[in-house]
């Protein structure tokens, strides 16, 4: 199968650095059916965290996060890549990319431990549009 490359919209919430505070989040995200696409989590300084949630309704999250008090950055842009895992599967996209003179300045990839793979791949903001021409999305 050839990889699904589709563009998703990213939203960033800032916690406090604490044992429960992303699960409390990711509980009343899921209680509200809020479905994620992608999430990920890492330090922002000592004592706060960044989460990057990628919801498949960007409303129904704004909404949720509204209703919770939970502020939210965004929307950002990305690209969710997802495939049969293989050698050589990222940097083909990479090669694309790299070939248009468009840089990625970050990425997160996992493989699903069953023969397929999930990838995000951030470009800067004034090269999104010409990126996703490369990548045909």
């Amino acid at each position: 199968m050839a990889a699904r490359i589709s563009r998703a919209d990213y939203y960033y919430a800032t916690i406090k650095d604490a044992p429960g505070h992303a699960y409390q989040l990711l509980s009343q995200l899921a209680a509200a059916e809020v479905n994620l696409l992608a999430f990920n989590a890492m330090p922002l300084g000592p004592e706060h965290t960044q989460l990057m949630l990628f919801p498949d309704d960007v409303a129904r999250l704004a909404e949720v996060a509204e209703q919770a008090g939970i502020s939210l950055t965004g929307p950002q842009h990305a690209f969710l890549i997802q495939g049969d895992d293989r050698l050589g599967a990222l940097a083909g996209i990479h090669r694309k990319l790299s070939g248009a003179k468009i840089n990625v300045y970050a990425s997160h990839g996992v493989t699903n431990g069953s023969g397929g793979y999930g990838y995000l791949v951030y470009v800067r903001p004034d090269q999104f549009s010409e990126a996703a021409n490369v990548l045909g999305v």
